[in-house]
């Protein structure tokens, strides 16, 4: 089985006067606005990079969710942020790290189990997998 899932881009004109939109398949993003602004200044907008967090940081959750379950753990709640270092390299700019920031409340779980089911799923995340970046987990277990 293959799913695919698209995502599109316009840009014009060329270069940092250059403006540009981005959509996805589902609608979720229709035409929103990015560009050099939006990437390097604090325009309005969005950029690959949050994209890219966005996307890191669900399907790290999702695994992370349907981990616990498998485990046996039902009823809990994970909040995720994953912040996406771009730096400047001789060659251009480099995304060179995901750092994923979880905070987590599961009932009934131990710190040692949750450290393993959490790793695991950092590492078995598709997107995760994709990323050719330094890929970090920060994580706060909240017991009940």
């Amino acid at each position: 089985m293959s799913i695919v899932k698209s995502g599109s881009a316009a840009y014009k004109p060329l270069g940092k006067k250059g403006k540009g939109s981005i959509s996805t398949e589902t609608g979720a993003l229709s035409n929103q606005p990015y560009g050099f602004n939006t990437r390097f200044e604090d325009g309005k907008g969005t950029n690959p990079e949050e994209l890219i967090g966005a996307a890191n940081a669900s399907c790290f959750t999702m695994a992370l969710s349907f981990a616990l379950s498998d485990a046996g753990y039902d009823d809990g709640e994970l909040n995720t942020t994953a912040k996406i270092s771009l730096e400047k390299s001789d060659d251009g700019f480099e995304i060179t790290q995901s750092a994923l920031s979880l905070d987590a409340e599961i009932d009934g779980i131990t710190e040692d189990e949750f450290e393993k089911i959490a790793q695991e799923a950092k590492e078995n995340c598709p997107v995760s997998q994709l990323l050719n970046a330094n890929i970090t987990l920060e994580y706060r277990l909240n017991k009940a």
